[in-house]
């Protein structure tokens, strides 16, 4: 199985890097994670010279100006982790995903700590992921603390992937039918997240000389709509709406024990898992070609196990 790339601070895989020369190592990041994603490490305070251990830096308000300053030293470190995110530039661009330490001045993604006249609030993003996130619009990113939420960890994992396919289809040659088979092929899940016709009208308007712009603008909507985290009663629909296409084939009994666990699901008494399992068996039993080649019920590997508690 390929493993998808993405990056990761390095202290999260069990690097000693902190700043007071100890790690963070997630247990779930080098234990599950791993097996699928291909972590390549990233530390920033190290890279620019800060050294291990190192002195301690947070950012300051700086008249309109958030600055990463030393605490009990006098350095500014803003241009050089802005400088490095950007010598990474073309590194980024090779990732599916990024995991990032929380509430680090450098790294944090967001409601890190910004002092005013000593007074911390939680309004900041780290220096250098503030760039590398202008840099990389398209990147998933998510903090460890976040991927302990069932539902903020399936979103990430969810859109790697997406991005991950993305990705290589782009690498086997862009054409008009590969980008309306990669929309057919994730209707389903963009269902489940929000409102697909804006970008089913968007690729409406795909023809020989637009596709480069067309696609561009469809990924970008795409990757956007996927970090609204879906909610029951859009999973629920979808759920109704692949039901449909077994309106045939079901004995009214199996019509009705569908039907109960979908609502049960809605009500909250038994996970997505449940109703997902059951529709799968009856696909298997009489195959549809939509939704046999439809992502939704199989978006990533099942032994992430990321649906049992959703």
């Amino acid at each position: 199985m390929e493993k998808i790339p993405v990056g990761i601070s390095s202290c999260l895989l069990g690097e000693k890097v902190r700043f007071d020369g100890g790690h963070k190592r997630d247990s779930y990041i080098v234990g599950t994670l791993a097996n699928y994603f291909e972590f390549r490490p990233f530390c920033p305070e190290v890279a620019i010279g800060l050294g291990i251990p190192r002195p301690t830096i947070r950012l300051v308000k700086v008249e309109k100006n958030v600055r990463c300053l030393g605490v009990k030293e006098p350095i500014d470190v803003t241009e050089q982790l802005q400088q490095y995110a950007e010598q990474l530039k073309d590194q980024h661009q090779d990732l599916c995903g990024y995991i990032l330490k929380k509430d680090s001045p450098s790294c944090g993604m967001e409601r890190v700590k910004v002092f005013h006249n000593q007074q911390p609030v939680r309004e900041g993003v780290g220096i250098y992921t503030e760039t590398m996130k202008r840099n990389n619009p398209l990147l998933p990113m998510e903090e460890e603390g976040r991927l302990g939420d069932p539902g903020l960890r399936e979103n990430f994992i969810q859109r790697v992937y997406v991005l991950f396919r993305w990705k290589k289809m782009l690498s086997e040659g862009l054409s008009a039918q590969q980008l309306t088979n990669f929309h057919a092929r994730h209707k389903l899940i963009i269902m489940s997240h929000a409102d697909y016709r804006d970008l089913g009208q968007l690729l409406a308007s795909l023809n020989k000389d637009n596709l480069a712009a067309v696609a561009q603008e469809y990924i970008q909507q795409l990757m956007d709509t996927l970090k609204i985290v879906p909610s029951r009663k859009h999973h629920v629909n979808v759920l109704q709406h692949i039901q449909g296409y077994l309106k045939k084939e079901l004995t009214k009994e199996d019509k009705a024990e569908l039907s109960e666990i979908i609502e049960r699901y809605r009500q909250g008494e038994v996970p997505l898992i449940v109703p997902l399992t059951l529709l799968k068996h009856h696909f298997r039993k009489t195959p549809d070609p939509y939704i046999e080649n439809s992502y939704y019920l199989s978006p990533y590997p099942q032994e992430l196990k990321l649906i049992n508690q959703l």
